[in-house]
Formats: C-alpha cells, structure tokens, sequence
C-alpha cells in the first residue's frame, strides 16, 4: 500500500463566518505530485493554510506520514516535515540572499533524502550564488521566486506545498521554474503544486485535484482530464 505523504480528510475551514472550505479530502502519496487547481476564490490557497498549520480547520484532520499535524503551530508542522513556497514568494526584503536561506535552515527530520545545504541551494540556483550578499529587495521577480523556493528546501521538508510559483513571472522564467519543480519531483520530494495555468500542472503532475467553491469537485490524473474538456470547462473556464 502506498504511504501517504499529506492527508486532508473533512476540512471545514472558515475566514471569519465565511465557510471557505467544505468537507475537502485529498490525499497526497510519498514522493508524487498533486496538482491543486480551480478558479480564483475556489479554496486552493486556503487548503495550502491549512495544511501549514497558518488557519487551523473546524472540523477535519490533516496527517503527514501519518502523523495528525492539524491545530499545531507552523513551527511544529514545519518540524514534521513540511513546508511552504507562499504565493506571493514573502521573502524578507531587508535581509541578503544568505541570510533568507539561513534563517530557514533546520536539519532533516530524516535521512532518506540528502540534506539541503547552502551549498546544494546554490547549486539549484546558480543566479543566487552570484547573488549572496545582495539584499532581497533588489532581486528580479525570478530571482525571488528562485529564493522563496531555495528558503523552503533549507527547511529540509519532506513535503513541499507550492502556491502559484509562476505567478507574476516572464514565460522564460516560468520554464526555469517548472524545471527546477521537475528536478524536486525526481529528487522524491512529495510536492502540491498550486496553479492557475492549468498546462504547467499537467505537464508535471502525477494527480490533479479539481476545487470548485471551497469542495472538491474531482480528483483524477493529467491524462483522463485532457480528454475531458467539459470538466475543465466547468470547473476551470479553459478548453
């Protein structure tokens, strides 16, 4: 039977007397990667939330490598293993390239996987090698994306939870990215990928989880929904 990586089962969440999410369960196997998709507003951000420890649920459990993780504080979650590329990358401006990846530093929780180091940081992203010393703030929008992403595997996670990493960026630096998302994925990190580009996720996920208005709406995988363009239709607005 496969490990699961991240479980959602039964979330109820809510922003103040707004209900956002309805019942939403998905499940996210070891070393895979799902796919979250659906409109603005449709609760895929707020599952990334939830799953961060960042808006705890009303009702529902979330588990990673079976260990129930939900209503614990961001710090205790990242502990267990996870972590979070935010949309909008919120790095720290005002600190240098080295100081954004060391201030997220934290040793891996196991070995299966080769330490992320600063050294392996920048041999992902060489741009940010040349870079140390420069404060944030003067990165480009790539650079920062490139540094959201290396702050998160300092973390060491064993599951990455991706928000909108393409958002805002030059189609060039969009495949920069999704490559780097590629090398993640064969590295066998267990990875939820957030997008509104529906062709970047089907490119190179293993699992799509379609979100319609805070449920889940349906769960299948890249190839059967290229054949189903009612669905995406419905759930997606795109052919």
């Amino acid at each position: 039977m496969a490990t699961s990586a991240l479980r959602l089962e039964h979330i109820d969440a809510y922003y103040g007397d707004s209900h956002v999410l309805q019942d939403v369960s998905f499940e996210l196997g070891e070393a895979r990667m799902l796919g979250l998709l659906g409109r603005n507003g449709a609760g895929k951000s707020t599952c990334m939330n939830v799953a961060m420890g960042l808006l705890a649920p009303r009702r529902g459990k979330v588990t990673v490598f079976g260990e129930e993780v939900a209503g614990r504080s961001p710090e205790n979650i990242a502990a267990c293993g996870v972590a979070l590329v935010p949309q909008g990358r919120r790095i720290f401006k005002s600190l240098s390239v080295r100081e954004n990846l060391i201030v997220a530093a934290r040793e891996p929780r196991n070995s299966a996987h080769a330490p992320w180091t600063l050294d392996t940081v920048f041999a992902m992203f060489p741009r940010l090698r040349e870079r140390t010393t420069q404060m944030a703030a003067h990165l480009s929008g790539g650079e920062q994306q490139m540094l959201a992403i290396g702050r998160a595997l300092m973390g060491n996670p064993r599951v990455l939870l991706m928000d909108e990493p393409s958002e805002g960026l030059a189609p060039q630096i969009v495949h920069e990215v999704m490559e780097t998302i590629r090398k993640l994925k064969q590295s066998g990190l267990s990875i939820v990928l957030v997008e509104q580009n529906p062709t970047l996720v089907f490119d190179v996920a293993d699992d799509i989880v379609l979100l319609n208005t805070g449920q889940v709406a349906v769960v299948s995988t890249p190839a059967a929904l290229r054949q189903d363009d009612a669905v995406l239709r419905q759930h997606l607005g795109v052919f």
